[in-house]
């Protein structure tokens, strides 16, 4: 039978160990990976980074789910066989690479709301991510600011 004494270290040291490993794997993440609002805080975005290394973002989370009573589709695609897929889970933003310590580019983004895609850099900021749209040269084109969520 273990004394309370070695109960308490064992405890102790369980506990070290789990807190060591957590810090360990938040330290192995990337700034932009995490849970994003969108400018108008009606979505939340999921960044992670693809097993490519390139880092990938989808809609986890709408404020307004439904349209007539069914969870809202893609209805805007070009590609009528897109036009039924669910909004919540669909990819938007893909191939995005680290260039330099805060800034992602040569990555798409896909802009439901219109059906178009567009070439897109990142910027990240502490709690916030400069998303640069674009066609053609980064000049041509518009920014929106999204906040951390989590």
């Amino acid at each position: 039978m273990l004394s309370p004494k070695k109960h308490f270290v064992r405890l102790l040291l369980i506990i070290l160990t789990t807190l060591s490993v957590n810090i360990t794997a938040r330290a192995q993440t990337d700034k932009i990976e995490g849970v994003w609002y969108n400018d108008i805080k009606n979505a939340k975005i999921q960044i992670a980074k693809g097993a490519d290394g390139k880092f990938n973002g989808k809609i986890i989370w709408l404020k307004e789910p439904l349209k007539d009573g069914k969870p809202k589709t893609d209805e805007k695609n070009k590609d009528e066989k897109l036009r039924s897929r669910p909004i919540i889970g669909m990819a938007i933003l893909s191939g995005f690479v680290p260039d330099g310590e805060n800034k992602y580019t040569d990555g798409k983004i896909y802009d439901p709301k219109n059906g178009k895609t567009y070439s897109c850099n990142i910027t990240q900021n502490g709690k916030t991510l400069s998303i640069r749209g674009y066609v053609g040269i980064s000049l041509l084109g518009r920014t929106t600011t999204w906040e951390r969520a989590e």
